[in-house]
């Protein structure tokens, strides 16, 4: 018999908020929430089918867009995505074209300033460790951008 059936094993997570190039991992937010107190880890049920894509095609062209839950990582995030995409490191999905302004990249950067005192010992760890990498790679950011011909 085997005396580790029906024994969980562990899960190692990558839990850092961005990669070797600075840059924001997608799933950083997601894993941080995910290992908050009291959460449980998203499950599908035993039962459920996997859709394959032919039955998503079938269901028409369009794919819905999954807004994700609001919280303050995801908030961070987003503001750290409109710094990107002002300092023209992003392409506008509409036109696919980079363009620079430094002068709305310099007031988001300024808002997460802003946010990072205001919020001052109200904050959990993952909270704060967002905050705090994110204001320091926009920044750094900023600065090379703003240097540049």
């Amino acid at each position: 018999m085997d005396e580790n059936k029906g024994e969980k094993g562990f899960v190692i997570k990558d839990r850092r908020m961005f990669d070797e190039d600075g840059k924001a991992r997608e799933d950083a937010a997601k894993d941080a929430e995910d290992t908050k107190p009291g959460r449980q880890p998203e499950q599908k049920p035993e039962g459920a089918a996997q859709e394959t894509k032919s039955e998503k095609a079938e269901q028409g062209k369009e794919e819905h867009y999954r807004v994700p839950e609001m919280n303050f990582h995801n908030f961070i995030l987003s503001l750290y995505t409109s710094v990107i995409f002002n300092l023209g490191e992003l392409a506008d999905p509409v036109s696919g074209k980079k363009e620079k302004d430094l002068q709305a990249a310099k007031q988001t950067i300024d808002i997460l300033g802003m946010l990072k005192e205001k919020t001052e010992g109200n904050l959990d760890k993952s909270e704060k460790e967002l905050l705090e990498g994110v204001l320091s790679e926009s920044r750094m950011r900023y600065v090379k951008e703003s240097e540049k011909p």
